[in-house]
């Protein structure tokens, strides 16, 4: 190879270097907004991802021009654009969180030996659309299909402790004040602990452990839940599978796009 070849190539892959750097700064400046913080000014981007002011405008200048960002009043605020809206749209559509969270419950279900469903919220009900039952001859399970009334249960009551008004799935006929103010404490406490456990509630004899889970938008989404017999999930068994149902309904959050 001669000189010139040399030169050549080596500005091509010099041009390739650049362009990989530009567009991991691009990135850096799309990921730097939040849900708390959607609107912000050049100052405080370049706090956030570390770039000069004019290395910044000129991203900035391209990603507008693109539709990745928008920018407003004076001073001037960034916001993302409607081309994020349609990439999180056509991401959102073909998302299965079944398929998902399959993992997440595999490794639950080997770590416990126990019943692991998944459920998402419905309106008033939760639903189980996946479930790996326990192998063990003493077990109990729902089935995918399951449905019941979101204010129920374990797995019901840590998706309604992060809605924003609980109160209204509550307060049907019957119901007494003092019922109500009851219910709303559980649910701060259970908001506070991230979790909620139930004993004997709606099976006779089962343990039932949730934890929820949250999208890309922060809202929450399901829960993740194990379920088995009392005589054989005690007190330190419960804290070792809230444990792991932590850290994995953590994980499936992630794999929903929460940040």
């Amino acid at each position: 190879m001669n000189s010139i070849e040399e030169s050549e190539k080596s500005e091509k892959a010099e041009k390739l270097g650049d362009s990989v750097r530009a567009v991991d700064r691009a990135l850096e400046i799309l990921m730097a907004f939040t849900a708390t913080d959607h609107r912000l000014t050049a100052g405080e981007l370049v706090k956030r991802v570390d770039l000069s002011r004019p290395t910044l405008y000129r991203l900035l200048r391209t990603l507008e021009h693109k539709g990745f960002i928008v920018s407003s009043g004076e001073p001037q605020r960034f916001e993302l654009g409607p081309s994020v809206a349609n990439l999180a749209h056509v991401w959102s559509a073909g998302l299965d969180i079944a398929t998902v969270a399959q993992p997440m419950m595999r490794r639950l279900w080997e770590a416990t030996g126990e019943t692991v469903s998944l459920l998402v919220h419905q309106g008033a009900m939760r639903t189980c659309v996946a479930e790996l039952p326990s192998a063990q001859p003493l077990s109990f399970k729902r089935g995918v299909g399951y449905s019941t009334d979101v204010t129920l249960g374990a797995s019901g009551r840590v998706i309604l402790a992060h809605v924003a008004s609980p109160e209204a799935y509550l307060g049907g006929e019957g119901a007494r004040d003092a019922d109500l103010v009851a219910y709303l404490d559980r649910l701060r406490t259970i908001r506070e602990q991230g979790y909620e456990i139930s004993r004997d509630e709606l099976i006779k004899g089962a343990v039932a452990m949730a934890v929820p889970y949250f999208g890309g938008d922060g809202q929450v989404k399901g829960s993740l839940a194990v379920f088995g017999p009392g005589v054989r999930v005690d007190e330190e068994r419960v804290r070792a599978i809230v444990f792991v149902l932590k850290e994995e309904a953590r994980k499936l959050s992630q794999a929903l796009g929460q940040r």
